[in-house]
């Protein structure tokens, strides 16, 4: 890091926990780190691609019941969809498809999307996946999860009443809402926004749902450190540099 590491870090842990760009570099202020909430911005590019590239070559041990669902976000300013999926045991957030209209025509190309890299980032299918009555959840599973060999995968809908969706709303609400409301919106689908809150979710925040730890943790990947973001930003560039 080129710049101060603690000011950095700090940086990502205030805006993934909710302040804006602006606020938090009026934050580093405080601590001495001058700089603008642009250069905030350019910091959480930088580092959470370079976070993305080495967390996606590990793979966590989550659960045989994944919970997937949708929800809105603001893409320069027009109302998208992001597909979310969850471990339901772990609450390890394992994959994300942001798409149009969900009752669009391709809203199964979206799902279908998001069920092939829960297989790719975890190599394995779930044996329950639990979701809404969205059709295209079903025709999505059927393509990529159903088989008639065992273990076979079952899906089933909260709206049955078998299942609650608790576990999803807390996600929704804690991880994505509490982010969104000091944004006024993202500008593309591929913003390092989603990407860095996911990192987040998954490696830096203790969820009280799972004891305090993070999901991460309950996955079997440890984190060690005082300053979780720079273990993981030195592990990643020494990957990085071994790789070149």
């Amino acid at each position: 890091m080129k710049h101060n590491p603690q000011g950095i870090t700090t940086a990502m842990q205030l805006y993934f926990s909710g302040e804006s760009l602006r606020n938090t570099a009026k934050s580093l202020k405080l601590i001495g780190v001058e700089v603008s909430h642009k250069t905030v911005y350019c910091w959480i590019r930088k580092y959470v691609e370079l976070m993305d590239k080495y967390l996606a070559q590990i793979k966590p041990q989550v659960g045989d019941t994944w919970r997937a669902d949708e929800m809105f976000l603001k893409i320069r300013g027009n109302p998208k969809y992001m597909y979310a999926l969850l471990d339901d045991e772990t609450r390890y957030w394992i994959a994300k498809e942001v798409a149009g209209d969900k009752m669009s025509r391709e809203a199964t190309d979206y799902a279908r999307c998001l069920f092939q890299q829960g297989k790719e980032a975890t190599g394995k299918k779930p044996l329950t996946l639990i979701t809404d009555g969205l059709k295209a959840y079903h025709l999505a599973y059927k393509r990529e999860y159903f088989n008639l060999k065992a273990p076979r995968t079952t899906h089933v809908t909260w709206e049955d009443g078998k299942v609650d969706n608790r576990k999803m709303e807390s996600f929704n609400g804690n991880t994505v809402r509490v982010r969104e409301k000091t944004m006024r919106s993202l500008k593309n689908p591929n913003t390092p926004i989603l990407t860095g809150m996911q990192i987040f979710h998954n490696y830096l925040r203790p969820n009280q749902g799972i004891g305090n730890h993070t999901p991460s943790e309950l996955a079997g990947i440890q984190v060690n450190g005082e300053n979780k973001w720079i273990t993981l930003i030195q592990n990643a560039s020494r990957r990085q540099r071994g790789s070149l």
